[in-house]
């Protein structure tokens, strides 16, 4: 069978990375080598820095990115497009115009056998009360109506200015190390999940931009894949294997 990929958290667009030409046709690159090899591949989250969809209206820019996700769904590839809290806001462009699918929520699914659970992970375990009530106002419908009233002049600026400011507050513009097994609330989400879940193989999620492979149970791995920022990581599956591994520019793929 052809391989299945795992990526999340390029943040494309986003005000606090330089060169974000050169950032998006990184990921490009890594899309096209990986076209004739692979089977499905899912972005879970966070691809964009900030995405608004207004009725007739999308963000300027991505034609690069959004250009080889139409290659890849017409060519026959799968293309699972997860939403973030980054890239919340999206409509029906993407199914329409580039043939991904869309998921809203955690995806359970089955692949060669094994089964999978997908998400972004924003909102899993996550006990900060701060974080809880902004993911609240960005997914309120009614909020989300007003902010449309905006013109997108004003309410992308707004959107991009303030993801950029979000990840300045950042040491370094990283996200805090790896908080141990005890701590890490994805991990904490996991591990009380399978409980209930127990026939669940691989438990993969994005959004905390650290690279995490670990074994819960001699069935059961969580992994968290880091990003296409720092780490320029991704999970492939051949059927039988799980892998994380770090994209170099030029390099073969598997």
């Amino acid at each position: 069978m052809k391989n299945v990929y795992f990526l999340s958290d390029a943040h494309l667009g986003s005000r606090a990375i330089p060169h974000g030409r050169t950032h998006e046709r990184r990921l490009v690159n890594f899309l096209d080598s990986i076209k004739h090899k692979a089977s499905a591949i899912y972005l879970l989250g966070d691809m964009f820095d900030f995405w608004y969809e207004f009725r007739l209206v999308v963000p300027k820019g991505y034609t690069r990115f959004l250009g080889k996700l139409s290659e890849l769904t017409d060519m026959g590839v799968e293309v699972h497009f997860f939403i973030g809290n980054h890239d919340i806001w999206c409509g029906d462009y993407l199914t329409k115009e580039c043939g991904v699918v869309i998921h809203r929520r955690p995806l359970t699914v089955e692949i060669c056998g094994k089964e999978f659970y997908l998400a972004h992970g924003d909102g899993l375990g996550d006990p900060d009360k701060k974080f809880k009530m902004l993911r609240w106002v960005f997914h309120s419908r009614t909020l989300q109506k007003l902010f449309s009233a905006i013109h997108p002049r004003w309410s992308v600026e707004l959107g991009l200015s303030w993801a950029k400011h979000s990840r300045e507050k950042r040491v370094d513009g990283k996200d805090p190390e790896y908080l141990g097994e005890n701590q890490e609330h994805l991990v904490l989400y996991t591990k009380e999940y399978l409980k209930s879940h127990p026939t669940i193989n691989y438990f993969i999620y994005g959004h905390r931009h650290i690279e995490l492979d670990l074994m819960l149970s001699a069935t059961s791995r969580v992994l968290i894949l880091g990003d296409w920022i720092n780490y320029f990581s991704y999970a492939v599956f051949d059927g039988e294997n799980m892998f994380l591994e770090e994209y170099i520019e030029g390099e073969t793929i598997a």
